[in-house]
């Protein structure tokens, strides 16, 4: 199938309707959870462990401080297990005896006085023995001197198809590279918070700020020992997550929850404050690769040798997860017939690090593209010439050995990218600009990629996920899931689908709040699967709603608003409900090897084309990126103006990782920079024009053919950048962020001035 430029579509569609949640969200009336109604609430903080790991030999409450006045929760006072449920039962609650990192939670209180509050949180003493020898660095933690778990590794995967060997022995040309990609802060504008409400029959209500309402009923069913039938969870209004408000909610919540256990019936609001957000929540995982690449000397590549770690912090978390997408997207969209990726998530005394956008994918591709311009540069060819020749078509084997598909867009990506930003006619100027002795220098790079949609492998098979429609007698649909909107635009493009499915104005149909008392569960809200995984139920569960009205009261095959509204009273009148459900099935040919990571790991890959192009100022030696642009092909734009937000999102974001943004650490392992006005991200004035160009080529696996586009944009922008850098320098950078310290001793030990 040929693609199709979004601005060159004729339908009605191109710009979309209106967002669903904008009004009440720019008229302040939207009640986020700071905002949601709690009639005498008390405010709940946080005491926590000082040093990076350790031992808790005693805690210490001022006796000067009337505690009474106090609700307090310790570890005694769980009546569950003592654990956060995810992946794995290792981090605690509350801490009890041993510890990890600096930072852990031992005492909670409560009290309806913030000020007291603030006070009382001095007069709690912790009595710690430290560890003496706390690991913070990925090589040195593979040592394992010091052990934080047996050989301090989560989670070892390997990736091993031909022989890397043999592909050594044919290769003419090699390069041995090493990398470094840093932690990296979400920054959502809205903080971490919960709010807890006791019920009268002892349960739990827990309004919150959320990705995933389904992983905090699972913690609050294991802290609290309830059944789930006692326990309800509601999202509201979230103000940002980008995978910062997936894992972390459960743990907040379990805290407020024992609150407001021992609160006597008065809620408890739980919402953390910038600093404490973050200096103890997760972010993106630091990464150390090293990697060889070897080709002959027409530039086919023969091999790929990866060792890709990424720094777990001191419980495991989501790091498997994280490591898995990052092993399968390391070779990227390149044919090679020998490949070795060895993939390990270790333990440090680092708080957690979790999900970001991208999900482990930005860190292994940072160090695949920029290594292909090493390649590139090293055999005398041209960085496009060298990708060209390497790209996947349809028919080849993917790295994961399954057999590229119809949806396969490399080539088209980078030919498109290649024409809107006159790629090889900007390369050239460049360089002419930099021999003619200019006081900046500039360059322009590229990377090109791919990214899998939804959960890896037999994921989505695992989760089971479930969709209902409930239309009402007055002809409205109401669709329940437990996707959340959080800025996103998820809400807007799930009633859109839901509308167009059904031939109804988007007026008549309405998402339902994401309470676990009333929706299925349909997922997490991650991995770029709300469009294409979730989005394709709603499309599924409108045809059986669709069926059901012309089985029951004969809807006719064209109708209008009142037909489709009589029809809808007729069902309830002789069935007494209205209600119709979807379950997930994966594709027929969806088959993956979890142990060998041979297989068809993901039902859509998106792929992508990015240039950036770069002003180096020779006197302060910042880096200025001046024009951007993010190719795309998305398979069905279902609301073009969302999804170009989305891409400039992930764009911003990743300029921020490639040049500004760097998580500084202090001696205990604790986020030293953890303010906004410490903390750097780039602002308006930092980014450059942007230049978003997408193309439909209709194949993907959601409605209409739609992909995932949310975590993609983020895997391009730092290897483009650090690429444009280089050859507007002539040096070799092997980290980021590329701050103007760094680009000074580079050039000073190349010799450059």
């Amino acid at each position: 199938m040929s693609l199709m430029i979004i601005n060159q579509r004729r339908d009605q569609q191109v710009v979309g309707p209106a967002r669903v949640d904008g009004f009440a969200k720019i008229r302040g009336a939207a009640l986020y959870v700071d905002d949601r109604p709690a009639v005498d609430a008390l405010h709940g903080a946080t005491v926590r462990t000082a040093g990076a790991g350790g031992t808790l030999q005693e805690i210490v409450f001022d006796p000067a401080i009337n505690w009474s006045e106090f609700v307090v929760v310790t570890a005694q006072d769980i009546p569950g297990i003592n654990a956060i449920k995810l992946l794995e039962n290792d981090q605690p609650v509350l801490v009890e005896r041993a510890f990890r990192h600096a930072g852990e939670a031992v005492v909670l209180l409560a009290h309806a006085d913030p000020e007291k509050l603030r006070i009382a949180l001095k007069g709690v003493s912790l009595v710690e023995l430290p560890n003496p020898d706390p690991v913070f660095d990925i090589d040195d933690a593979l040592q394992a001197r010091q052990e934080i778990i047996p050989g301090n590794i989560y989670a070892d995967y390997l990736l091993d198809r031909g022989d890397v060997a043999a592909g050594v022995a044919l290769a003419d040309v090699v390069i041995d590279e090493r990398f470094l990609t840093p932690s990296q802060e979400q920054l959502y504008i809205e903080p971490q918070g919960m709010l807890a409400h006791l019920q009268a029959d002892g349960g739990i209500l827990m309004e919150g700020s959320m990705q995933c309402p389904y992983y905090v009923l699972d913690a609050l069913v294991q802290c609290l020992g309830m059944d789930k039938d006692h326990l309800r969870v509601v999202q509201s209004t979230t103000g940002g997550a980008f995978g910062g408000k997936e894992d972390y909610p459960s743990v907040i919540a379990c805290h407020a929850a024992l609150l407001a256990r021992k609160a006597g019936g008065r809620p408890v609001k739980l919402i953390y404050e910038r600093g404490e957000d973050l200096r103890v929540t997760p972010k993106r995982h630091p990464s150390r690769t090293l990697i060889r690449l070897g080709a002959n000397k027409a530039g086919e590549l023969q091999f790929i040798d990866m060792d890709f770690a990424i720094d777990g912090g001191a419980y495991r978390t989501l790091s498997p997860v994280v490591l898995s997408r990052g092993v399968i997207h390391a070779p990227g969209p390149y044919k090679c017939p020998h490949i070795r990726i060895r993939g390990r998530a270790v333990a440090t005394n680092h708080p957690p690090f979790g999900a970001f956008r991208g999900f482990g994918a930005p860190q292994s591709i940072f160090a695949m593209e920029v290594a292909m311009d090493r390649l590139a540069k090293k055999l005398g060819m041209d960085p496009v010439e060298l990708r060209k020749k390497n790209l996947l078509c349809t028919g080849d084997l993917s790295p994961t050995g399954d057999v590229v598909g119809k949806d396969c867009f490399a080539h088209a990506v980078l030919d498109a990218a290649l024409e809107h930003t006159h790629y090889q006619q900007r390369r050239e100027e460049c360089n002419a600009w930099n021999a003619a002795g200019h006081p900046t220098r500039r360059g322009i790079g590229l990377a090109t990629f791919a990214h899998g949609a939804g959960f890896t492998g037999n994921g989505e098979l695992h989760l089971a996920s479930r969709v209902s429609l409930q239309a009402l007698a007055n002809g409205h649909v109401e669709i329940l899931c437990s996707n959340t909107e959080m800025g996103q635009g998820a809400a807007t493009t799930l009633v859109q689908i839901a509308a167009a499915a059904l031939g109804l104005p988007m007026n008549s149909v309405h998402l339902a709040q994401t309470d676990t008392s009333r929706v299925p569960n349909s997922g997490p809200t991650v991995a770029s699967r709300t469009c294409m995984v979730v989005g394709e139920l709603i499309q599924k569960a409108a045809g059986q709603l669709l069926q059901r009205l012309r089985e029951t009261t004969g809807l006719a095959q064209s109708y209008d608003v009142q037909g489709f509204a009589a029809a809808c009273a007729g069902l309830y009148a002789a069935a007494g409900d209205a209600l119709v459900t979807a379950h997930y099935h994966p594709p027929a040919d969806m088959l993956w090897d979890e142990q060998t990571f041979l297989g068809r790991a993901y039902a859509s890959y998106a792929w992508a084309a990015y240039v950036a192009e770069v002003e180096v100022d020779m006197l302060t030696l910042e880096t200025h990126v001046v024009d951007f642009t993010a190719v795309q092909e998305v398979g069905k734009a279902v609301h073009p103006v969302i999804v170009q937000g989305q891409i400039e999102g992930g764009v911003a974001q990743g300029i921020g990782y490639a040049l500004y943004e760097d998580v500084l650490w202090n001696e205990r392992g604790v986020m030293a920079n953890d303010r906004l006005t410490n903390y750097i991200i780039p602002t308006s004035a930092d980014l450059g024009f942007i230049q978003v160009v997408l193309l439909e080529g209709g194949l993907g696996a959601g409605p209409k053919g739609a992909k995932g586009v949310g975590e993609l944009p983020m895997d391009g922008p730092a290897p483009a950048i650090v690429n444009a850098i280089q050859q507007a320098l002539d040096i070799d950078i092997q980290q980021i962020p590329v701050m103007p310290e760094m680009l000074l001793r580079l050039t000073m030990r190349e010799g450059n001035s």
